[in-house]
């Protein structure tokens, strides 16, 4: 089967990568999520098992925490900004007409800009 020099899938498999790397950045921004938190988790299991109110804080997961959904963050915003700039060097025949080419990256930002005002709300706590 010959591939035509107008071909939509080019555009369409740029997507999927953009889309990919949306759902990986997802992923890291939740796993760093979920470490930060760990620190209360020991802390309350502390609490329970041995009746302290004192228990140990425990810094080095809460910041690992950010520091991951620092580069799930960064990870989706970098893959937007490639995304666009591998799209404005495809020729108008390969674009789809009616399709929306700024939505995927317009998520991709807000979920990366989301990501890192979580990682100022996780430092602050």
């Amino acid at each position: 089967m010959a591939v035509s020099d107008n071909d939509p899938r080019v555009f369409f498999a740029a997507e999927r990568t953009l889309l990919a790397w949306l759902r990986t950045g997802l992923a890291v921004i939740a796993i760093g999520f979920m470490v930060s938190r760990f620190g209360l988790f020991l802390k309350l299991i502390h609490v329970q098992s041995a009746g302290n109110v004192s228990a140990p804080q425990n810094a080095l997961s809460a910041w690992l925490g950010v520091l991951f959904v620092t580069l799930g963050s960064l990870s989706i915003g970098a893959s937007a900004f490639q995304h666009l700039r591998f799209v404005r060097t495809l020729p108008l025949a390969d674009l789809p007409a009616s399709y929306s080419r700024r939505f995927a990256v317009g998520l991709s930002l807000a979920v990366a800009l989301l990501g890192l005002g979580l990682a100022y709300y996780l430092t602050l706590n």
